[in-house]
């Protein structure tokens, strides 16, 4: 993880409690961060951060941006940044440093290799980056994700077992193996924490999750107690931008589990009354970017289920009935925002849909789109504005235009734009 430097004073003002947290994915400089209190803290480079002066107990706190970072120009916002001291320190504020995205990666599992692009950050389209594209170091790439400073991309090989890390340019997006990881049996998804600390990695024949730690982009050996036990048949997993919280979902118990994440270790412990029954077959779970709802994806049954998420324990509540959609859910995310999720639906109608998410995480289809042939897996652009869907028996991928008012999907020119054989899995940076 990269060195933090904002300016500090070298001892506590004021109230005996501080305020602090994580800064995630910071590239520009000139990044101010503002407290209720009034003092102002520059923060150079990602990593943690505390504001100098401290509050009484019962005092109120409220973390804002003061300067956005330029060069490049990057939009930071704050979650879990309001509360009340309550006796302790705070620490989970996390500030979240976005641009628009640069480029987007494919792994495509029969080809055995990455695709690269180039994003045009005024259309959405993609190019193929040079070089692109890369070998996998591996066989069957099935899930690939970007580190939060998108400085390196970790890619799952499901059928040599192994984790492949890659540097990736930050002027031209070419990829670079640094480091080959071993993993359990069958790795078939891959996440890392909001704090850039640690790699988890779903090892779906095991039935186990392992944990690396990261450093500098290279990643560590397995922490201790790694791997840990999960449901039967893990599918997916994600880390909660707050709360310190990993979720799994279980293809064979039809459930996803709630695991609390030690902030120290990495180390992984199931939280009582964990897990929560889904729809039968769920293959993927996305969080909310206020870490206040989950959504599962069942494809067998050609649902979603909706899951309120316990902003103390991370814990999980059914949020009404699953809901039922017209073709099986196989990935969903969340746009930036919080007021979109997106659905790719695999089965004959071939389909994106969009839905706004209302009270209490309730959705509401906005609309849908063409896709490729089986969309398996949907990206993001970090500012919003685009939706890529990698499809998986069409070797391509679909990129629209995100509607920030009504939620609606409107392909890109050029659009679908080719990738390899078996396009399983895409992640932008």
């Amino acid at each position: 993880m990269a060195a933090l430097t904002p300016l500090l004073s070298s001892c506590i003002l004021g109230g005996q409690y501080t305020v602090g947290g994580t800064v995630t994915g910071l590239l520009g400089s000139g990044l101010v961060l503002r407290n209720s209190s009034g003092k102002y803290l520059p923060v150079l480079a990602s990593g943690s951060f505390t504001f100098p002066s401290g509050l009484d107990n019962g005092a109120t706190y409220s973390v804002t941006v003061k300067t956005q970072p330029s060069n490049p120009t990057q939009t930071c916002t704050v979650v879990n940044g309001t509360g009340t001291i309550d006796k302790a320190d705070v620490t989970n504020v996390v500030v979240n440093c976005t641009q628009a995205g640069r480029f987007a990666y494919v792994a495509n599992e029969t080809a055995g290799t990455i695709s690269g692009y180039l994003i045009d950050s005024s259309s959405g389209a993609l190019t193929p980056i040079t070089g692109s594209p890369f070998a996998s170091d591996g066989t069957s790439p099935v899930s690939l994700v970007v580190d939060p400073d998108g400085t390196d991309l970790y890619v799952a090989n499901n059928g040599s077992n192994t984790v492949a890390v890659f540097t990736i340019d930050q002027t031209t997006g070419a990829l670079t193996l640094s480091q080959s990881i071993p993993v359990g049996n069958g790795p078939i998804a891959v996440a890392i924490d909001p704090t850039d600390t640690f790699l988890y990695v779903a090892n779906e024949t095991d039935s186990t999750v392992s944990v690396f730690a990261i450093s500098s982009g290279a990643t560590a050996s397995a922490v201790s107690g790694s791997p840990f036990a999960v449901d039967a048949a893990p599918t997916a997993l994600q880390v909660a931008p707050v709360g310190g919280t990993l979720y799994v979902t279980s293809l064979t118990d039809a459930s996803v589990s709630a695991l609390t994440i030690d902030s120290t270790t990495g180390g992984l412990t199931a939280l009582v009354g964990s897990p929560a029954g889904t729809g039968t077959g769920p293959m993927s779970v996305t969080i909310a970017p206020s870490s206040t709802f989950a959504y599962v994806g069942n494809v067998t049954a050609g649902s979603i289920s909706t899951f309120s998420i316990d902003t103390d324990t991370g814990g999980l509540t059914v949020s009404g009935s699953p809901l039922a959609t017209t073709s099986s859910p196989e990935s969903l995310v969340v746009d930036p925002s919080g007021d979109y999720l997106f659905a790719a639906n695999v089965t004959s109608n071939n389909e994106v849909a969009s839905y706004a998410i209302g009270a209490g995480g309730a959705l509401t289809l906005a609309s849908t789109a063409p896709a490729g042939t089986l969309p398996t897996s949907l990206a993001v652009d970090p500012a919003g504005l685009f939706l890529y869907a990698a499809n998986s028996e069409s070797g391509d991928v679909s990129v629209y235009s995100i509607d920030a008012t009504t939620g609606a999907l409107t392909a890109v020119a050029g659009s679908p734009f080719a990738a390899g054989a078996g396009a399983r899995s895409i992640a932008v940076d």
